[in-house]
């Protein structure tokens, strides 16, 4: 419904919750790709503290590739665009995440 109403947040959110299932499933690739195509829209309708989010999804599924030099840079851009949009609860998240996920 998102598709044909030409709502990209919306289309950004299904993604991204579809990736989690996807996760959950143990389809890592699949993940990824849903995740991507999220960030991406989000990055198109500049949806900053809505890719800094994205970014720490990215992260995990780098860690669970063994990835973790991607997934500190990911944690790092997150950071980064948190701080820029005042996204203060965005950041506690991937304070959160950079110690889930061994990154501190």
């Amino acid at each position: 419904m998102a598709t044909t109403a030409g709502d990209q947040l919306t289309l950004s959110y299904v993604l991204r919750h579809l990736c989690f299932g996807e996760r959950a499933a143990g389809r890592v690739d699949a993940a990824r790709e849903l995740l991507t195509e999220s960030t991406r829209l989000r990055r198109d309708l500049d949806f900053t503290p809505g890719v800094a989010a994205n970014l720490i999804g990215l992260a995990a599924l780098s860690t669970d590739d063994g990835d973790r030099e991607t997934a500190r840079a990911l944690l790092d851009e997150a950071a980064g665009l948190a701080a820029e949009s005042g996204a203060r609860g965005v950041a506690k998240w991937i304070e959160e995440a950079r110690d889930g996920l061994g990154l501190t």
